[in-house]
């Protein structure tokens, strides 16, 4: 796809982004938001890696976002990388965004799926009846937290592809749930001293 195909006409006025509403709804546009409110920030390059798309085909559309007001580029130390962030508002939404409400939803079905495997295990057959699981607290920096996450991803990459190409399924493969989170463990507000 050429960006002549997914170009939109230029925002009317003058100095400064569109109104975020006028800008049409696109499949590229929506996931490179969805992976923002995900990770925070994002260059168009491991946008490109993460979601499938060229890396020029990502980069336009960064753009676009940026010119009708979504997103901004992030404060960076130079280089070429160009990265970007949701637009940050001067003061918080008084409602949950949608993406806080999607994670939510996500997680209760995450939990929902596992109490369900719980219950029906034994009626499993014998070489599902174990699940594996793990967890740990280690001390990493927002960047190594990131690119934690980023190695976790890498290695699902080459299976992610199976749930639309049936296919590529080896025989006996069935689907598996894969629950990931990487947070920083704050301290509560007694133990800051304050």
């Amino acid at each position: 796809m050429t960006e002549e195909g997914v170009n939109v006409p230029a925002p009317t006025g003058v100095g400064g982004p569109a109104p975020a509403g006028h800008l049409p709804e696109h499949q590229v546009r929506r996931a490179l938001l969805d992976l923002l409110a995900e990770v925070g920030t994002v260059t168009a390059t491991v946008a490109a890696e993460r979601l499938g798309y060229s890396s020029g085909l990502c980069s336009f559309h960064l753009r676009q976002l940026a010119r009708y007001g979504h997103i901004e580029e992030a404060p960076h130390t130079g280089g070429r990388a160009r990265p970007w962030r949701l637009r940050q508002e001067e003061a918080a939404p008084a409602e949950p965004s949608p993406a806080a409400g999607f994670g939510q939803l996500a997680r209760g079905l995450e939990d929902e799926s596992y109490q369900r495997w719980l219950t029906r295990r034994d009626r499993a057959p014998l070489a599902w009846r174990r699940d594996e699981a793990f967890s740990a607290v280690v001390y990493l920096t927002p960047e190594e937290m990131g690119a934690v996450a980023e190695a976790v991803r890498r290695t699902l990459a080459p299976y992610q592809d199976r749930e639309q190409r049936p296919a590529a399924r080896p025989a006996g493969a069935e689907p598996v749930a894969l629950i990931a989170r990487l947070f920083p463990l704050l301290p509560d507000a007694a133990s800051e001293g304050g």
